[in-house]
């Protein structure tokens, strides 16, 4: 397992353990919006906020991108 799905895996195990027997609900989109942000967030660093390098390297479209940071307040 690498570095980053053990990251995940234990984040998960803790997020269990701290519903302390709530129910759990939307966790796809919980982990996704957890993720999302950090992740454009640092390869828009990497890239010097080269929308069509990060674009590229997230292999996604240049028009989703541009969504995806105004989303998060990242444009």
């Amino acid at each position: 397992m690498d570095l980053l799905q053990s990251a995940v895996s234990l984040a998960m195990k803790q997020y269990f353990v701290n519903l302390d027997g709530a129910t759990a609900c939307n966790i796809y989109e919980l982990v996704i919006a957890q993720v999302e942000k950090p992740l454009l967030f640092a390869v828009m660093q990497e890239t010097n906020h080269n929308q069509s390098k990060a674009a590229q390297w997230l292999g996604l479209s240049r028009n989703t991108l541009r969504k995806l940071l105004a989303k998060y307040d990242l444009a």
